[in-house]
């Protein structure tokens, strides 16, 4: 028999017995499906996480110091931070501090336990990008300016979710307890996310010495930006070498570039997507042995059939091609099938993530590729070939005049 009519009489085999070639394909269609999944998921976080890095810019820089360093006597301070940009300003365009701060935000008789609270700078908010270091833009009223930090003046900028949740009108103007202390909201951020409790529109922004008296931060944070992504390298080699130069240790303080940061998060994604795709192979592996073991069973059935063709001229070739060609297309149905499952779940997943994230659709996308795809699709039929082949050469090897007798 030529390829067509193995083929048909594949299709013919797992007609006769449906159920169980369904259960023979399951293995398979679990595995290529989990595949597909995580291929497609991994994608799309990876594709969403490159673009929130993107909106911070490629050219920040975040510095964290921890100490006082090998026998210091003294820490990096704001001004050594400043005096550093003023220094290369063909490299460095602007630092902030970036002081996380304890803090009880009240409005009225409303508390807002997960608000956060954070001191930084004017040079926080960019004006030749007029977005903040971290790509959030204004919706009303303005920025901290100079003479807010200069002057540790008590007013703030607040986010989306405390502008429609704290206040019944217009919140500009109008004043909002930090600690105790009344802070008059001088500008609202515009709604970067999903906008909840706790997120990153449920945020205050007030002068960074005002923060570092609140407690939890005392100026060990530092955002940077360097003139453009091309001096982003050169910026850190000078940040690096200041700090260096007092900690005389790098245990002391990390310095990072938006790149760095997107390049080891695409390095951890793409380690936890090998893992999982290498658990997911595990059903694969399955499938395998499950077509290995019904194509025993089905060589062990058809012992008569195999004597009979043996009989009238088949030989050993086309017994062997006729039960891979078998073992083949069960594989490849069951890989047809998890391909379909896997692209449908994909687009089930894709929506309820971005209803958790409140991304909408202009936000996390799981991506099928068709590499993932044909990848899955190539090693299901493989898998299928080999695990078939056993079996076939059994068929195969069989004396005629013994299969004839066999009953």
């Amino acid at each position: 028999m030529n390829f067509t009519q193995s083929f048909k009489l594949a299709i013919k085999s797992l007609m006769l017995s449906k159920m169980r070639a369904l259960l023979t394909m399951l293995g398979i269609i679990i595995g290529v499906a989990a595949v597909i999944i995580i291929t497609s998921l991994g994608n799309g976080m990876q594709n969403y996480m490159n673009a929130q890095f993107e909106q911070l810019g490629s050219n920040l820089i975040q510095v964290m110091v921890y100490g006082r360093g090998e026998g210091g006597t003294r820490d990096v301070d704001t001004d050594d931070m400043y005096a550093l940009v003023e220094k290369y300003p063909q490299y460095l365009s602007g630092v902030t501090p970036y002081v996380s701060a304890t803090a009880k935000v009240r409005q009225g008789t409303e508390d807002f336990d997960h608000t956060s609270v954070y001191g930084v700078s004017e040079a926080f908010y960019r004006t030749d990008t007029q977005k903040t270091m971290q790509g959030s833009s204004l919706e009303e009223g303005r920025f901290l300016r100079y003479i807010d930090v200069e002057r540790h003046q008590n007013v703030c900028v607040i986010g989306s979710y405390l502008a429609e949740n704290a206040f019944q009108t217009d919140p500009l103007g109008q004043t909002i307890s930090v600690s105790g202390v009344p802070y008059t909201v001088v500008g609202v951020l515009a709604e970067s996310g999903d906008s909840t409790e706790g997120s990153g529109d449920d945020v205050i922004y007030i002068p960074y010495a005002n923060a570092q008296r609140l407690g939890g931060g005392y100026g060990d944070m530092y955002l940077m930006t360097s003139t453009d992504r091309d001096t982003a390298s050169a910026a850190k080699g000078i940040i690096e070498n200041r700090l260096f130069k007092t900690y005389q240790s790098s245990d002391y303080y990390m310095v990072m570039t938006s790149a760095e940061m997107m390049d080891a998060m695409d390095s951890m994604l793409n380690t936890l997507m090998m893992i999982l795709i290498l658990i997911a192979a595990i059903s694969l592996l399955v499938g395998g042995i499950g077509i290995m073991n019904i194509m025993l069973v089905s060589v062990t059935e058809r012992t008569r059939e195999i004597g009979i063709r043996k009989s009238l001229g088949a030989k050993c070739r086309d017994i062997r091609s006729q039960f891979i060609i078998e073992a083949g297309t069960t594989s490849a149905i069951g890989g047809a099938i998890g391909i379909v499952l896997g692209i449908l779940m994909a687009n089930v997943l894709t929506n309820v993530i971005a209803l958790v994230l409140g991304t909408g659709n202009d936000g996390f996308v799981a991506v099928p590729t068709a590499g993932g795809i044909g990848v899955a699709f190539g090693v299901s039929v493989a898998v299928g070939i080999l695990f078939g082949y056993l079996p076939a050469n059994k068929a195969a090897k069989l004396n005629p005049i013994d299969a004839l007798r066999y009953d």
